[in-house]
This record gives structure tokens, C-alpha cells and sequence, in this order.
């Protein structure tokens, strides 16, 4: 069957219709809750401070934008807006809820790579893949300032009413988003623009069976007390729409219907339909995010310009870890420990990763922590864990919930609805999981850097896990407890069966057998997204990782000759010769293992150069495209090189098809 897509949320079943918004109702009063915004969350959640928000309401005559009420000219009113913006966006949040430290977002804030992408093909591949792909900056990408995302570039005449920034999950897109608006505010950037207006997905889907004009979509995000109309052709106005690939609305630009009246009610996804086609607020300048594969939801004729952020790149990592460390010796010497594993200085390109990375290294290098320093994926992710956990057994608080109970209920919650394919979940998904809402709140206000609650619209619950890749380690540890623990072997588990798995126990299994139908199910998913997964999983089997888990172990899984049947299998798929992009995430799980022997043989052949004189099998080759691909330097790739060394070029091209794809220039 298909793989579910990480990008599009499936379940609305959790999604309960909130109370009838009218075009003059008032939202309810600002939440409690006090996750806001943080580098660390998926999304920031814009609407949930009300008390600095203005408000947006109907008026009927011509297209107007309307604000909140003001005894001052207009001017002042604006002034108004930004210096409320400006107070809501100048600040991250780091830090769980109760010590979370806030951090002026000027201090901390790293600028990403953009650039504009001339669209081409969905790439479905994972998110960590694409990563790998699009690391390094090719010599024809044209690099586009945040506070230019709205500026045509020398040579294009065109006006850009609208943007689509595509970007994989924590590479940085939500908090360019909040910099673009805290650099309008501050009067630093687009001071041509009276208003920007955020309004993230993750809010508009509670909306999703109402009817209300799109000047009350605003009222409703904006809140105020009185009208102060302003011509929409005389005032220029940003819109931006973050988080595409969370929207559960029905987008259908073929069908919607035609809107051009913005006091004229209609649902949300007309408005939406309707606004960023054009047809509502033409004057207005759209901004769109999301992840790569859901960008296509928004035809391309309605789209005038796409970039991709990118993230980090090498020189940028460097410049985040010196202002994230305050001890310049210490910071040295974290960039000098990824730099001396490929694969994690790689991942360092996601901006959360960098923030994991920080936070464990910090404390194992400064304070002489016991135990080997990460050196693969899962040992970074298994010390994030344990560190989060050690957290929260040091608070003074009236501890009410196990942690090993909840870490528990949270993988099972990240492993169910990672193969549902979703990152957002609702109250009922929580139930499911035997996860009380109550307790929930009492977790994620303890430990955000795992999950978060937030607070939206009606003062609806959303909970996610700070980045997809700390959902992927968590649902591999559930399958793992849930096999050493109680020899369940979860793969096997239909949906229904969830409530009751002690009745599917196998006792006569070994750890092995499931390493391998796991490394099987991986394979068989045609875009990688089990991929990561499958390192976590991989990775958790060793002793060292199991050392950090003791709490949650009820007896230690015997790894004895359990990793090298594991590698062995891994070495005989490789040579089954499955797809580049596949072979290279098993070189990927050989290194959680810590097996380099594959590596170290071609890089011998590469080093000495006997390469030449060397017929190489197709696991070698595959082994050679890692190698180059993990490699520091890789501007040129001399195709020409290779091409001399085998006898089936077209076979050898197809493994080398991502170095090819991953270099600056191939000859």
C-alpha cells in the first residue's frame, strides 16, 4: 500500500465544530497556557495572546480593511498595530514552561538560506533525505533576503502578489515568518505595508464548517472594539498563511466558488480559495508556507514566485552555536565534535537539530557528564530524552504523573500516529493512548522540549512533538518497550487492536526477527518515510542506548549476536541492489550500529586510488555515493572519473544519481 504522506494531516476525527463565529463575535479571553512562541515548536501559535491582537471587522461599502477603534488618525493606528506586533513577535521562548527563558529573538536569530526555486516535480521523498540532497548551495540557485521575499530580482518586471516558501519541518520557515514581521515592526523592513496579518492553518482548521465574510475571518483573529475603515487600494496589506501542508480544509480551486465581495459570508475554504487566487483583496500580498509536498495544493498560476529555505548552511551553523553558547571555548569545542561526525553536522542544517545538539552537548562537555559523547542520531536523541527527564525529576512540583509511564503513552502516541502519517493530534487521539488531557497539560507544561499543548481558537487543544524527527525516535522506542518489555511485536497491530496488545504477545521471538521485518517494512515504502524511523530503532537495539533507557526497561534486550545477524541482513539488502535513495539509508542504519566496514573497504579503494583497476559490486558503488555524499567537499563531481571504472554505466549512474544531485556541478 501507499506510504502515508508525512505532510498531509488525515484524521478530522478529533475535531470537534467550535461555537458559530459571527463577523462581530470576540474571541474567548487570552489562554493561560504559556507556550508561545518558541523555535523549538512546529508552528507558532499567532492568535494566542489576544490582549495585544487588533481587530478586523466588516464593513459595507467597496473593499475595506478594518481595525480596531482609535480616537487618533489612521497613522496612529497603525503605529498602534505594529508596536503591539512588535511586543508579541521580539521574543522566543526556550525552555520548558515553568524555567523557560525568554530570549529576545535579535540575539539568537541566525539568518537562514533562502532561495528561489523554480518549482519542478513534489519531492515525497523524507524530509532528512532531502536534507541530504539540498545541503550544499549550487553555483545557479539565486539566493532571496527574508525582507525581500515581496521584491522582484534584477531583470523581472513582474509585480509578486504572491509567495509559496516551501521548507521541510524545523528548518526555520515559522520563525523567518516572525522575524519578517518583528523587522516590519521595528520599522526596519517593507515599510510600505500598513498591516500584516498572520494566520496559521493549524487555527483556520477549527473553522472549517463556518460561514463568515473574510473581514470576519479577521475580526475573529484580531480582536477589537470599533471600525476604522481603510481603503484596501490606498493601504497595502500582507496576508501570510503559514503551515499549507496542516491545512484540513477543502482547498478546491477548481470548483470554489467565485467571491469578490469581502462583507459577503462564505466557509473558510472559499475565503481562502478566493483570497489567494486573487478574487478577494486583490491588492493584498500573499504569503504562503509549507512543506514540499504539500505545496501543490495551491495551483501553480496562482503562485508568482516559490522559495525554499533551505536552512543552515556550513558557515551559519557555526554562527548559531557561538550565540546559543555563551562560553566561546565551549562552543568551539560542540562545532568541532559535529564536524567530526558527517552525518550529525549534516542534520546541524535543520536549525531544531542544532538546538538538540546544543542542549546535550552543553551539558556533557561542561559538566564532565559520565558516558560516551554523541556520535550517531540515536545516541543524540536518547541523551535529549533522558536529559528532558532528569528535568523534570529536579522541579519542586506535586508530581502527579510517572515519567516513565508518560514517555511510554507519548510513543505509543508518536508511533500510531506516525504511520497514520499525521504530526498534529487532538484530544481523542490522546485518549486513544490512555493519555488523560489533564495529564497531558501537566506534562507538556513540564518537558515542551518533547511535546507541546497549545492553546488556539475557542480555546481548543493541539499537541505535537517539537519536530517530526523526536516523533520518529519516540515511536521507535515504543516499539522497542513494547518488545523487550512485553514481546509485542507492534507491526502486526491492526488500529482496533491498540487497546488490547497483550493478547498479541510472541514469546518465541527474538529482537533480531524484528529488527529485520522492520529493516523489510522501511524498504518497502516508495518514499522513504520510514526512514529515519528505522535508525532510531536500529540504533536503540545497542547496549550503550539500552544503558540510557534502563529506567524504562523492565529487563535489558540481549543484543548478543543480535547486531551482527542485523548487519549481516542490512549487507545482503544492500546487495539486492534496492533504490539509491534506499541503500544509502542502510549505510545510514550501519553507521547507528556502528559497522563501518563496507565504508572503510571503498574508502581504501578510494584513497589509494585502486579504484581504477577495481570492478565494483553494485553494493560497492552504493557504498562509494555515501561515502561522497558525507564527504565535506563535493563542488565538482567528475562523473567521468567513475564512468571509466565499470562495465554497466547506466546501472552505476543510477547509484550515483544523489552525489550527482547533491554536487554543485557534474561533468
Amino acid at each position: 500500500s501507499t506510504a502515508p504522506s508525512y505532510l498531509t494531516m488525515k484524521s478530522n476525527k478529533s475535531i470537534v465544530d467550535p461555537p458559530n463565529l459571527k463577523d462581530d463575535t470576540v474571541s474567548p479571553g487570552e489562554s493561560s497556557n504559556s507556550f508561545i512562541t518558541s523555535m523549538l515548536s512546529i508552528r507558532n501559535n499567532w492568535s494566542r495572546d489576544t490582549s495585544h491582537m487588533t481587530t478586523l471587522t466588516t464593513s459595507t461599502s467597496s473593499t475595506l480593511v478594518t481595525i480596531f477603534e482609535s480616537e487618533h488618525d489612521g497613522s496612529a493606528v497603525f503605529e498602534k498595530f505594529k508596536s503591539n506586533m512588535q511586543e508579541k513577535f521580539q521574543c522566543l521562548h526556550e525552555g520548558t514552561a515553568n524555567q523557560g527563558t525568554l530570549t529576545v529573538l535579535n540575539d539568537i536569530y541566525t539568518k537562514v538560506y533562502i532561495t528561489e526555486d523554480g518549482g519542478g516535480e513534489v519531492n515525497n521523498e523524507h524530509e532528512i533525505r532531502q536534507i541530504e540532497i539540498f545541503r550544499r548551495a549550487r553555483t545557479e540557485d539565486t539566493p532571496v533576503n527574508l525582507n525581500d521575499i515581496f521584491k522582484p530580482l534584477p531583470g523581472q518586471d513582474k509585480p509578486i502578489r504572491t509567495v509559496l516558501t516551501k521548507g521541510v519541518a524545523g528548518i526555520g520557515k515559522t520563525v523567518s515568518v516572525q522575524k519578517f514581521i518583528l523587522d516590519w515592526a521595528e520599522g526596519k523592513a517593507n515599510q510600505d505595508a500598513h498591516l500584516i496579518l498572520p494566520l496559521p492553518f493549524r487555527e483556520l482548521n477549527f473553522m472549517k464548517n463556518q460561514s463568515l465574510s473574510l473581514l470576519g475571518l479577521f475580526n475573529t483573529f484580531f480582536m477589537g472594539t470599533k471600525e476604522l475603515e481603510i481603503n484596501s487600494d490606498q493601504y497595502k496589506v500582507y496576508i501570510i498563511l503559514d503551515g499549507l501542508d496542516e491545512c484540513r480544509l477543502s482547498l478546491d480551486f477548481q470548483n470554489s466558488m467565485r467571491l469578490c465581495d469581502v462583507t459577503e459570508s462564505a466557509s473558510v475554504d472559499v475565503l481562502l480559495t478566493n483570497l489567494i487566487v486573487g478574487n478577494l483583496l486583490p491588492s493584498a500580498l500573499i504569503w504562503i508556507t509549507s512543506r514540499p509536498a504539500a505545496a501543490d495544493l495551491v495551483p501553480s498560476e496562482c503562485v508568482h514566485r516559490v522559495t525554499e529555505v533551505r536552512g543552515f548552511n556550513d558557515p551559519q551553523k557555526e554562527e548559531y552555536f557561538r550565540k546559543r553558547i555563551t562560553d566561546e571555548s565551549l562552543a568551539e569545542r560542540i562545532i568541532s565534535h559535529l564536524k567530526s561526525s558527517r552525518s550529525l553536522f549534516i542534520m546541524c542544517h535543520i536549525p531544531v537539530f542544532c538546538w538538540i545538539s546544543a542542549a546535550v552537548l552543553e551539558k556533557m562537555l561542561s559538566e564532565a557528564e559520565s558516558g560516551e559523547i554523541p556520535k550517531t542520531l540515536t545516541q543524540m536523541y536518547t541523551h535529549f530524552l533522558v536529559l528532558q527527564t532528569k528535568i523534570n525529576n529536579e522541579k519542586d512540583y506535586d508530581k502527579k504523573v510517572n515519567d516513565e509511564d508518560m514517555i511510554y503513552k507519548l510513543s505509543k502516541l508518536a508511533f500510531q500516529q506516525l504511520m497514520e502519517g499525521n504530526l498534529i493530534f487532538y484530544e481523542e487521539d490522546l485518549r486513544e493512548c490512555g493519555i488523560d488531557v489533564t495529564e497531558a497539560s501537566v506534562y507538556s507544561g513540564l518537558c515542551t522540549q518533547i511535546f507541546r499543548e497549545e492553546f488556539v481558537l475557542c480555546q481548543r487543544r493541539v499537541y505535537c512533538f517539537v519536530h517530526l524527527t523526536m516523533q520518529e525516535h519516540l515511536a521507535a522506542l515504543y516499539v522497542y518497550l513494547s518488545f523487550i518489555n512485553n514481546k509485542i511485536n507492534v507491526f502486526n497491530i491492526t488500529p482496533d487492536q491498540y487497546t488490547t496488545p497483550s493478547m498479541l504477545s510472541n514469546p518465541g521471538m527474538f529482537l533480531s526477527d524484528l529488527l529485520k521485518i522492520a529493516v523489510d517494512k522501511a524498504l518497502a515504502s516508495a518514499n522513504g518515510h520510514l526512514d529515519v524511523f528505522l535508525r532510531f530503532f536500529l540504533g536503540l537495539s545497542l547496549e550503550s542506548n539500552q544503558t540510557l533507557l534502563k529506567g524504562l526497561l523492565k529487563q535489558p534486550g540481549s543484543s548478543s549476536g543480535c547486531t551482527g545477524k542485523t548487519i549481516k541482513y542490512i549487507k545482503h539488502k544492500i546487495m539486492e541492489n534496492p533504490s539509491p535513495e534506499r541503500s544509502i539509508n542502510l549505510f545510514h542504519c550501519l553507521n547507528e550500529l556502528g559497522d563501518h566496514s563496507l565504508i572503510k573497504e571503498v574508502q581504501h579503494f578510494l584513497n589509494s586510488g585502486t579504484i581504477r583497476g577495481t570492478q565494483l559490486s553494485l553494493s560497492q558503488w552504493s557504498a562509494v555515493a555515501f561515502v561522497l555524499l558525507t564527504s565535506e567537499e563535493l563542488d565538482v563531481f567528475h562523473m567521468s572519473k567513475y564512468a571509466r571504472m565499470c562495465s554497466d554505466i547506466d546501472e552505476v549512474l543510477v547509484r550515483l544519481l544523489p552525489v550527482i544531485e547533491a554536487s554543485k556541478t557534474a561533468q
